[in-house]
């Protein structure tokens, strides 16, 4: 044997991985974590593909079930963990995630209605919800009909018909604040074969428990107290029955509803602080709510927990808390002009949409024009608060400073 043949024994066989070029070895890397790691926040998982070890796995699992993983639509570890946490909260047992609280109402819409159906939906009903009826709904042919905010179970009975299919609550209207009649609306539509879902964003799983007053969907805007941080958007919808669930979340594959993995993350940390946070909160605007009560320019201060607030009697019986949100109806002396001169003038409290963050907010609304005519007694500018997390005394006298300037 020549020395051109003599094997280098200063070297060891190449092993096939090694063998094989850079490119291809960042792509299948053979580290694998070990079991048994663990830590206050769970692992967040990034996947659209999801690896299957055989061809038989891959046929064997079913994508509804979250005994195991098939794509990253369906699911991953960290977007499953919310949905159970979030389903403990709601107290219910199945929970899907969707990419925005309006998503979260189109699913439940698109799931339960077909053309010929009508939705019932309240006076105060979240505005863009309205649009979806409007302009949505109304076109593939599924009608909606608008009940008074503060109705009694009597009147909605009168307006129920065959073709009525679904029974909208907000709990309390985002805006004007009423608190319905939960038991008795419930009771009237299971009467009636008529299934219910409620807007409960403002409850956050906290104030109250719709499942034990028999609805059928809770639907959350996590944008708000979940998240807390006033900086991603999703949406949740939970039930307690299987079979509802399987029509929700059949509806939600086909409309490829998903959300990203770090958004979950936040929603996720979240959580920890949410009952604190929730009645931090709530503590403040009570506060500033019985302040803003006792202001001569103030008509009525729309608080759930205030007595004179329309529906006080029903929040005493179902909830337990009453969260950060408010509504000011000032006195009809005062024209629009100052009262967006007012919420300018502001300096603690920001001018934008949602609340649940750590931050102050109030936005003017003009009620007249944002629903149809009814039962809503003032003239006067409306303006809703959001309180935050920053102290109330400080928020009492930037409202001070702010009326003493304009009114």
């Amino acid at each position: 044997m020549s020395s051109q043949q003599e094997p280098q024994l200063d070297q060891k066989p190449q092993s096939p991985s090694e063998m094989q070029h850079l490119s291809t070895r960042l792509q299948h890397h053979p580290y694998q974590p070990p079991a048994g790691f663990g830590a206050v926040e769970p692992g967040v998982h990034h996947a659209s593909t999801v690896i299957f070890p055989d061809v038989a796995t891959m046929r064997a699992r079913d994508w509804r079930s979250k005994a195991g993983y098939t794509y990253g639509l369906h699911g991953t570890p960290t977007t499953f963990i919310l949905e159970e946490r979030l389903a403990v909260l709601d107290g219910g047992r199945h929970c899907v995630l969707c990419p925005s609280g309006l998503s979260a109402i189109a699913l439940v819409d698109l799931t339960l209605l077909k053309q010929g159906d009508t939705v019932l939906l309240p006076g105060n009903v979240y505005g863009p919800s309205r649009e979806l009826a409007e302009r949505f709904l109304g076109a593939w042919g599924i009608q909606h009909q608008i009940y008074e905010a503060t109705c009694t179970p009597e009147e909605l009975a009168k307006l129920i018909t065959p073709q009525t299919k679904l029974l909208w609550l907000e709990a309390p209207g985002s805006v004007t604040m009423e608190m319905p009649d939960l038991r008795g609306l419930i009771a009237v539509a299971r009467q009636h074969g008529i299934l219910t879902a409620i807007d409960a964003t403002w409850a956050a799983g906290i104030a109250l428990q719709p499942f034990d007053l028999g609805v059928d969907v809770v639907m959350q805007a996590l944008t708000k107290y979940q998240s807390g941080g006033a900086d991603l958007l999703m949406g949740s919808v939970t039930t307690r029955d299987d079979a509802l669930h399987e029509r929700l979340l059949l509806t939600h594959m086909r409309l490829g509803l998903g959300v990203g993995a770090d958004d979950v993350a936040r929603v996720l940390r979240g959580l920890h602080t949410l009952p604190l946070r929730y009645a931090a909160q709530d503590a403040s605007a009570r506060r500033i709510a019985l302040w803003m009560q006792d202001q001569p320019q103030v008509a009525q201060v729309l608080h759930p927990a205030l007595p004179g607030s329309p529906g006080h009697a029903h929040w005493q019986r179902d909830c337990t808390a009453a969260a950060g949100l408010f509504s000011v109806v000032f006195d009809a002396r005062y024209t629009a002009a100052q009262v967006d001169a007012f919420v300018d003038a502001l300096q603690l409290f920001k001018i934008g949409y949602s609340w649940g963050g750590p931050v102050s907010l109030a936005v003017p609304y003009d009620v007249q024009a944002m629903r149809p005519a009814g039962r809503w007694p003032h003239q006067g500018g409306l303006v809703r608060l959001a309180i935050g997390l920053e102290d109330p005394q400080d928020l009492i006298d930037d409202l001070r400073q702010a009326m003493q300037q304009m009114f």
